[in-house]
């Protein structure tokens, strides 16, 4: 299974790509290298990529598992190097999870075979330290309720 895609070229840093699916994104730099702020710039896509691949793991896993999620969002926190070539050198993900009696070990374990088993972004990038949060929301009528968090640590052998 290949995956093909391509940046051109729009003006000063300004790049359109595109790959296999047909869609595309921008990407630009920031003002101070010569860019015009007009999209993501590489590394953060990277993250981005990260976050989508680990988010459509945990949640195809959660429903097979009939939970109850009413609202599912991952956010990623990466540190870079001060040095060049600015790599990330950790990465903290942070799933919040929102629904009706939502079991923690579920979500934990969710967590989990994404990272050692289904996610190809976290096994790419498993030289970089990862934190993995999770918060648990009720949701009520009153809107979502935080019920607990918690973190998932990977045991040594795993990763």
């Amino acid at each position: 299974m290949g995956v093909e895609a391509k940046v051109t070229l729009q003006q000063k840093m300004a790049f359109e790509a595109t790959a296999t699916s047909g869609h595309t994104v921008m990407l630009d730099a920031a003002e101070a290298v010569g860019g015009e702020n007009r999209g993501f710039r590489p590394m953060e896509l990277i993250l981005v990529g990260l976050l989508g691949c680990t988010a459509m793991d945990v949640i195809s896993i959660l429903r097979k598992k009939r939970q109850e999620v009413t609202a599912f969002e991952v956010r990623g926190y990466g540190e870079r190097a001060d040095e060049h070539p600015k790599v990330y050198t950790h990465i903290t993900l942070e799933y919040h999870v929102t629904g009706r009696n939502v079991d923690e070990k579920a979500v934990r374990r969710s967590i989990e075979l994404s990272a050692v088993r289904y996610c190809p972004a976290q096994a790419m990038l498993r030289h970089i330290p990862m934190t993995y949060r999770y918060i648990i929301y009720e949701d009520t009528p009153e809107g979502p309720q935080k019920v607990l968090e918690g973190e998932w640590v990977p045991p040594e052998d795993s990763l």
